[in-house]
Order: structure tokens, then C-alpha cells, then sequence
């Protein structure tokens, strides 16, 4: 659960953190974006500089922004793995019965890492470099045009906010419960798959509990500000586009460029 890192905010100064919400909601949907159409290296390799340099100018350390990876580590690696050895190509450096190990396979192994791995990380610099409030007002802002239809903008960012909120409250009620439950004697880490689901079960319980609790102390707190009464409520810090805005949209503007012209022209000469 200490490997979580979708939700946290890590508070500090920086150019990133400074950013509309809106612009790196929409910086994160670009890079999505490219990331899944690139076909060749070179296009992953300038999605990865782009990310690096926003990285280094959102001053958080390289450490705790790799840790992001430790938590779907195991996928890539099975991923990864499954694809070396039953992707077929031309090349084969290995074969046993059915399962073969190409150069094809490991390019495009190679490739759907480097593919997960930036993904997980451009959503975390999101999380990492904006409050969950900021994060659901830029939301806001971006799917305003839905209500004109009377979708249920406001409760939808409403629900996001609170469960971006929980996430780093759960994961802290997680690991105090385990540290309770491993002071009473309870071997959580120990023995067979089976054995280690069974200790669990106390401690998912207990969880579940804390969670209902906590729903139920928010709903009391909105009731009490008569949260709903009114259809149009305020904001107390509106949205405004700045220089750093323009200069993180030029960015955006520029990675769409080279994916457009990497995706055109495959061999163009950068």
C-alpha cells in the first residue's frame, strides 16, 4: 500500500506545480495519447525527454517518482515475459516446442514496457504535482460543456475528489491496522498462499469498517455545510490561465507535432 502513489501530493514550489490543472489534464491526455500511437522507439524516446524535463522542473526527487513503478512491476514483468516467448518473428534465438524467443519479441517487449512504465509515470507527476481539489476543478472546467445536456458534472468531479481523497487515508488505515494485527501475534506474511488470504481477512474487515466510518463522518460534515441546497455554488480560488499555461500548451503543441509527423513520415529525419 506505501507503493500507492495515485492520490498523493507531494507539496513543494515548482514550474509544474504552479500549472493550470486544466493544461496538465490535458498534457496527460496528449501523452496518452502519443504513447499509444507511436509505433517506433524514437517517438517513446521524445515522450520520455518531455517527461524527464517536466520531471526536473517539478522538483520532486527521482526517487519517490520511480516508486510508482513498484506497484505494477509484477505486471510489466509478466507482460513482458509473455510476449518474449510466444510473439512470433523471423529471427529465432531460442526455441523449445511451442515457445521461441524472436527478435521481434524482444523489440516489441522492449516496447510495451517502456509504453506501461511512461504511462504510469506521466499519471503520477499528475497526482504528485496536483492537489485532489485542483484536480477536480480543472475536471470541472474541462466537462462543462456537458451540462448544457444536464449531465451530472459537479457530482461526477464530486465523487472523484473524495475518492482521490481516500486513497492515501486508506492506504494509511491499511498499514495501521497490519501493524495492530501483527502486535497481537496475527503472521500475515507467512506461510501458503491459502494461510496469508485467511490472516488477511481480519485486517480487510477492519478496513471495510474504517471506510464506512469515514463515509459517514464526510456525509455528517456536508450536511452541516448544506452542501446541495444550492445548484450554482462558487469557487474560492478560480482558474486562470497564465505564461507558464502558454508555455506548457507550445509543449503540448510541439509533442503532437512530432508524433503527427512521426506517425506520417516514419523515417523523418529529427
Amino acid at each position: 500500500m506505501k507503493d500507492v502513489s495515485f492520490g498523493q501530493y507531494y507539496p513543494v514550489k515548482s514550474f509544474v506545480h504552479s500549472l493550470d490543472p486544466r493544461v496538465k489534464i490535458l498534457f496527460l491526455i496528449v501523452f496518452i495519447t502519443v504513447i499509444f500511437v507511436a509505433k517506433e522507439f524514437l517517438a517513446l524516446g521524445i515522450c520520455a525527454a518531455v517527461l524527464l524535463i517536466a520531471t526536473l522542473f517539478s522538483r520532486i526527487p527521482l526517487t519517490k517518482f520511480l516508486r510508482a513503478v513498484r506497484g505494477i512491476l509484477f505486471l510489466v514483468l509478466f507482460t513482458a515475459t509473455l510476449n518474449l516467448i510466444f510473439y512470433p518473428g523471423e529471427t529465432v534465438y531460442w526455441s523449445w516446442k511451442f515457445l521461441q524467443i524472436t527478435k521481434e519479441g524482444i523489440l516489441f517487449s522492449a516496447f510495451l514496457v517502456i509504453r506501461l512504465v511512461l504511462l504510469v509515470l506521466c499519471s503520477s507527476l499528475l497526482t504528485y504535482t496536483t492537489t485532489p481539489v485542483a484536480l477536480t476543478d480543472g475536471i470541472e472546467s474541462i466537462l462543462t460543456p456537458l451540462t448544457w445536456i444536464r449531465f451530472p458534472v459537479h457530482a461526477l468531479t464530486l465523487v472523484m475528489s473524495i475518492a482521490l481523497r481516500f486513497i492515501p487515508k486508506l492506504s494509511e488505515d491499511a498499514g495501521t491496522i497490519m501493524n495492530a494485527q501483527r502486535a497481537r501475534g496475527a503472521k500475515l506474511d507467512e506461510g501458503g498462499p491459502v494461510s496469508r488470504i485467511k490472516a488477511f481477512v481480519p485486517v480487510l474487515i477492519a478496513l471495510l469498517i474504517s471506510s464506512f466510518r469515514l463515509a459517514e463522518e464526510l456525509g455528517d460534515a456536508m450536511e452541516a455545510r448544506c452542501y446541495g441546497c444550492s445548484k450554482k455554488r462558487t469557487k474560492y480560488k478560480k482558474l486562470k490561465i497564465g505564461w507558464r499555461d502558454i508555455l506548457a500548451f507550445l509543449v503540448i503543441a510541439g509533442l503532437i507535432a512530432s508524433a503527427v509527423l512521426l506517425r506520417v513520415f516514419p523515417q523523418f529525419p529529427f
